[in-house]
């Protein structure tokens, strides 16, 4: 069974944004595997709270993400 697992900030995404997530990560599945793996694959969006991630050894929060970046 074709398996994703996407973990991104608590409330940084809306249902639908969700839902896209699922549809073509299915797809992409789908095509990759044909279409047998449709009706197996799973996807799961998980929320992660606010504070409770880091990268490089610094904890990240939504409003760090959400800044520009600085080029």
């Amino acid at each position: 069974m074709p398996f994703a697992n996407f973990k991104v900030p608590a409330g940084s995404l809306d249902e639908k944004q969700k839902e896209l997530i699922v549809t073509r990560t299915t797809e992409l599945y789908a095509e990759i595997y044909g279409e047998r793996a449709r009706a197996n694959t799973m996807v799961l969006v998980e929320e992660v709270t606010d504070g409770g991630w880091g990268i490089g050894g610094s904890v990240l929060t939504l409003a760090m993400l959400q800044q520009p970046s600085e080029e």
